[in-house]
């Protein structure tokens, strides 16, 4: 069970050593400390691990979160072990510092991340319809969504989940099976292979499968 925080910095290519090129994410990781251990057996009922990273302004942070903490941390996250895929707790105790170097190139990972917000879209954008043909007559319906089943099966109603426009983006995406390109702990930098939902900031959550 590997995991640490990490912000998502900018995207380059790698090339093989075929010569041939690959996206990639840079992963800026700042050493993070744990907050807490919650085992099963206590009262949390429940087996994970807290970890806080990022300085933060001291006004910034309330006096609850700073005396558990022990200082302003900016972010504050659980990882939880998966029990199905036979992760197991590590032996983690509440002070320990973890830095990018608890990976190595050749790890597999999964990145989760707030996406992009896109604001109100429509069904073309958000939901990769064709859209209609723009001849014969044809004038404001390109992208209209076209019928959505009035009658029939639906009763008159509109069925639940019907694919139309509305807000995009803004949601919690995971992203797996991203191999750990560079490790660079002069830095506090990760490069993985793939691209990493989110802006340039954004906080990732990165967790090693149970494969490694």
């Amino acid at each position: 069970m590997k995991f640490i925080l990490g912000t998502k910095d900018s995207m380059t290519q790698v090339f093989d050593a075929h010569g041939v090129a690959h996206p990639a994410t840079i992963l800026r990781v700042e050493p993070a400390q744990v907050t807490q251990v919650k085992l099963a057996e206590s009262a949390d009922g429940y087996a994970a691990i807290q970890i806080a990273s990022g300085s933060q302004k001291e006004h910034r942070v309330g006096k609850a979160l700073k005396g558990h903490v022990g200082s302003a941390m900016r972010h504050v996250k659980e990882f939880r072990p998966r029990t199905s895929r036979g992760e197991k707790m590590p032996t983690l105790e509440k002070g320990h510092q973890l830095t990018v170097s608890v990976f190595e190139p050749g790890d597999t990972l999964s990145v989760s991340a707030i996406s992009k917000g896109k604001g109100f879209q429509g069904v073309v954008k958000r939901h990769g319809f064709k859209g209609d043909k723009a001849s014969h007559g044809r004038k404001h319906t390109m992208r209209a969504p076209g019928s959505i089943g009035g009658g029939g099966r639906a009763g008159g109603r509109v069925i639940k989940g019907m694919r139309m426009a509305g807000r995009m983006g803004g949601e919690r995406i995971t992203v797996k099976n991203l191999k750990v390109l560079q490790v660079n702990e002069a830095e506090n930098m990760l490069l993985v292979s793939g691209a990493v939902p989110g802006r340039a900031g954004t906080l990732v959550e990165i967790r090693g499968t149970s494969r490694n």
